[in-house]
């Protein structure tokens, strides 16, 4: 499941301009502070303005300019306040040991963004702002939802296009060729049949 997760949180950074150099492509036998990162990645085409909201989208990735990113795959989890306090292995990457190895690789000019990829916040308004406090007080600057990651992907693949360089990507181009992702929008409003129209249709 890493791989995947991994995969996928690069092909959207690359989808919108940065560059991005893996921490590792083996697996650690014992994994240190200093391995926590996933991902060291540059935008150079930044561009300074408003201060970030805390959760990203892909409208605010422009003002990214260099950022430690962590991938947290687990996708039957919601990083709840109570699940945050049971995995202090979540903040190992914004130790002094992770700042040291991405100064060596970018140069020491600048900050960098510390961004954590979740699976969900909670969705109950003071569960979420209780992640979101949490997360803030362990030093993590922005955390960036698989779903807006996925749903940026699906939408910029183009049917027509081969995507032989990236198995994630061909798949999604072929799941969306046949029609297996509904654009969001017609679902949001397409209206509730009847029920009396339900039932005729089963009753046929």
């Amino acid at each position: 499941m890493s791989a995947i997760s991994e995969t996928i949180v690069r092909e959207y950074f690359e989808l919108h301009g940065f560059f991005v150099r893996q921490q590792r492509k083996y697996i650690a036998p014992a994994r240190r502070e200093e391995d926590e990162v996933d991902f060291f990645v540059l935008n150079p085409r930044a561009v300074a303005g408003n201060p970030l909201p805390f959760v990203l989208g892909s409208g605010d990735l422009a003002g990214v300019a260099r950022a430690l990113v962590v991938v947290k795959g687990w996708h039957t989890e919601t990083f709840s306040p109570a699940v945050l306090a049971h995995a202090p292995e979540i903040f190992r990457f914004v130790q002094p040991a992770a700042f040291k190895k991405a100064s060596n690789l970018f140069g020491s000019t600048g900050p960098f963004t510390k961004i954590l990829v979740v699976p969900a916040l909670p969705q109950d308004p003071e569960s979420r702002q209780g992640s979101i406090d949490l997360l803030r007080g362990k030093g993590i600057d922005a955390v960036i939802p698989f779903r807006t990651m996925l749903g940026d992907l699906i939408e910029h693949i183009q049917t027509n296009r081969n995507y032989q360089k990236s198995d994630l990507l061909q798949v999604m181009r072929i799941l969306k060729n046949y029609d297996f992702f509904a654009p969001p929008q017609m679902e949001l409003f397409k209206a509730d049949r009847p029920k009396s129209a339900k039932r005729s249709k089963a009753e046929d």
